[in-house]
């Protein structure tokens, strides 16, 4: 009999009725959980198995949780129809539910805080917000606008809840600055006007009607001792308070608002809030079960949203005016750091793991970043007191990877996402796989990083042809590296780049997004013609006509320059360093102008990272931006993407020079003139790995003071 804690002592029996009453909703909300725990130690199966056994709306949408992360993992087709099919169940039972709630207010649960059926909106938010995800993913352009809509609503649902909250706590004085609904320091917009600061912070689409719950869309064609690897049991009064506040009080992020904040007041103004938030624990305002799900499954789902939002590339972030929508990232960020400390049950188990995943993969991109701007120590401990409540996860060791390839350990990140067993969730052990092949490609272990991407082919169906593709380019520079010292080794590795990088071409265009092939499928086709057309051209063999170093420009859109140490670094110089030597290299006096310019920009961003930001600068000015678009235009299957990257790379430069946030503020709006000028650039490719930075880099330099000229 699993143990579970708080409210029930022991493990509760569930209404199997389609419609819960007041008196059953704490223990089906106490065994959803506590099955649900289930999927953050990695054991989907079991936690889809005990969910299945219930019917209410928290048992449905648990399902639909563990579907959704098998679909978002993996990205394979057959399991995202799936998870969709569950998701539209788990939405018809949560809105069935919540409008009996509002029909008979006396027989629903009694909340001082959240309106008669708030809980069951919440499950229907969420289940909204994942269906919309999985519809994203999908390759119908029809299906993503669905799933955008569904967005919208979902907003609208989650931005009531947190006002419903924001009032109460107003109204009782009972600390109303930790209500995710207050914490926003910045106004915002509903339905087109102004609302005080202490709303969401995002600009939410016009209130909708209870009722309003049909798509207005039509299909279109188209090494110690084993530990205890059992979750924890989901706390309905969550007593175990002491252990939440072991570590997440930390400062940085106060630290963080101040060093940001373009003036005194308004750091003063922001570190009080962001303390306010840390400091009011929201158990301390209610010990309701029902009401603490409320609240943390909010902060979860609309600090993600704020989050996601504000990370839209500007390309991408025209198509989401259309719906109204606008991210604050500090505000979703605290929201997402309350949401974790309810980390026992599956809304702060995901939270923390979101907030990881933030911090080590989309922050750990970027570049133009203030001081403090990731909470070293307040993501350690949050890693660790994770991993303490799921041993049996290796979602977990994933994130420490991250952290120490951030921390230019690759060798150890490459040791640690190995360690152990295979995880019982097969999504994870190819995102194992993945992770450590990219390492290895920045540790310059290219054996192991083409036989690691190989292996992924067999463990994960969405994209063949960037495995094929990037086991094809370690494959080249093996052959480059062999040729002079070993023919027939060389000879071996020649074959294996041609018959690799030559199959990539029958999986890319299989996959799409939003009905559009996907970009990075649209680079390996363009690169394999021209090196083909090459070869042709120049009556040589295939593996001769590859340009520069593909592994270096991989390398360079997965960030791994900013992974390297400084032995790295110069061995990536080196291979760069092969395409201009006459002697290894016979075709480079006929390389053409864009060659050029990506060999320059490779050779930039090493140098930058080095340290060295005068001669990165020098190298950008003579090698990149001597070259104008036309000229880049007219070469054969042109790369066009240095050209725009170079400004991009300049601006980081300027912002290194500048001495970064506190430095000279001249030299500080170069760096944002220089953003300026990609934001404005035609459409490139793999625009969208630049988009991010590009950003991360413009919210950085606001909070600064600093705007384009």
């Amino acid at each position: 009999m699993r143990r579970l804690g708080g409210l029930l002592g022991s493990r509760a029996t569930v209404s199997t009725s389609k419609s819960l009453t007041a008196l059953d909703e704490p223990a089906a909300l106490q065994d959803a959980m506590a099955s649900a725990a289930h999927i953050m130690n990695d054991d989907v199966e079991l936690a889809e198995t005990e969910l299945s056994k219930g019917s209410s709306p928290f048992h449905k949408l648990g399902l639909s949780t563990a579907l959704f992360l098998r679909a978002v993992l993996g990205f394979e087709k057959e399991v995202m129809e799936k998870a969709h099919a569950c998701l539209m169940d788990a939405e018809e039972v949560a809105s069935e539910h919540q409008r009996r709630a509002i029909r008979d207010p006396s027989k629903a649960h009694q909340s001082k805080i959240y309106n008669p059926g708030a809980e069951y909106a919440l499950c229907h938010a969420e289940s909204q917000l994942m269906s919309a995800v999985v519809a994203v993913l999908n390759e119908s352009l029809t299906e993503s606008l669905k799933g955008f809509y569904k967005l919208r609503k979902a907003f609208t649902t989650l931005h009531d809840i947190s006002e419903q909250e924001r009032r109460y706590l107003e109204r009782t004085g009972k600390g109303a600055a930790s209500s995710q609904a207050s914490v926003v320091t910045s106004s915002s917009s509903v339905g087109g006007q102004e609302t005080p600061a202490q709303s969401s912070g995002v600009l939410t689409p016009a209130d909708s009607s209870e009722e309003e719950d049909e798509d207005d869309f039509v299909d279109a064609q188209e090494s110690s001792p084993a530990p205890d690897t059992s979750p924890p049991v989901y706390q309905g009064d969550l007593d175990g308070r002491s252990m939440e506040k072991l570590s997440l009080e930390d400062t940085v992020t106060n630290k963080l608002n101040s060093s940001m904040a373009p003036n005194g007041a308004a750091s003063d103004s922001n570190a009080a809030v962001a303390k306010a938030d840390q400091d009011i624990d929201f158990r301390t305002i209610t010990s309701d079960p029902i009401d603490l799900f409320i609240h943390s499954g909010t902060a979860l789902c609309f600090g993600l949203l704020q989050v996601l939002l504000s990370m839209i590339p500007p390309a991408f972030a025209k198509l989401l005016s259309l719906f109204s929508f606008r991210g604050d990232r500090e505000a979703g960020l605290r929201m997402l750091w309350s949401a974790s400390k309810f980390k026992h049950n599956i809304n702060g188990a995901m939270a923390g793991l979101i907030t990881l995943g933030f911090y080590n993969g989309a922050v750990a991109f970027c570049d133009i970043l203030g001081k403090g701007a990731v909470p070293e120590t307040r993501l350690h401990d949050l890693l660790r007191e994770m991993r303490d409540l799921y041993p049996g996860s290796k979602l977990w060791l994933l994130e420490e990877a991250r952290m120490l390839g951030a921390d230019k350990q690759v060798e150890k990140a490459i040791e640690i996402v190995g360690q152990g067993q295979d995880s019982g969730l097969k999504q994870v052990n190819a995102l194992r796989v993945f992770e450590r092949s990219l390492n290895c490609m920045y540790a310059h272990r290219y054996e192991e990083c083409a036989q690691g991407f190989i292996e992924c082919v067999g463990m994960n169906s969405w994209s063949h042809g960037m495995y094929y593709y990037l086991a094809g380019a370690c494959y080249v520079e093996l052959y480059r590296l062999h040729n002079e010292s070993d023919a027939k080794l060389a000879e071996g590795y020649a074959a294996m780049a041609e018959e690799y990088l030559h199959i990539v071409p029958q999986h890319v265009g299989k996959k799409g997004f939003m009905g559009r092939q996907l970009p990075f499928d649209t680079f390996v086709g363009r690169k394999i013609k021209k090196w083909d057309h090459r070869a042709e051209k120049w009556h040589c063999k295939f593996v001769d006509a590859v340009g520069v170093s593909p592994v270096a420009e991989m390398s360079y859109f997965w960030s791994g320059f900013r992974r390297m140490n400084a032995s790295q670094l110069q061995t990536s110089l080196e291979r760069l360093a092969w395409s201009e030597d006459v002697g290894r290299n016979p075709h480079w006096e006929q390389e053409a102008a864009d060659e050029k310019a990506t060999l320059a920009l490779l050779r930039a961003t090493c140098f930058r990272f080095r340290g060295e930001i005068p001669q990165a600068k020098g190298t950008i000015a003579e090698g990149v931006l001597s070259h104008d678009l036309a000229e880049i235009k007219a070469c054969d299957l042109p790369d066009t993407w240095p050209l725009p990257v170079a400004h991009y790379e300049l601006a980081v430069c300027y912002w290194d020079q500048a001495g970064r946030e506190s430095g000279d503020r001249a030299t500080l709006q170069k760096c944002s003139d220089e953003l300026l000028k990609v934001e404005k650039w035609e459409s490139f490719e793999l625009e969208a790995r630049v988009g991010l930075k590009i950003t991360t880099g413009r919210e950085t330099l606001r909070k600064c003071g600093v705007v384009s000229s």
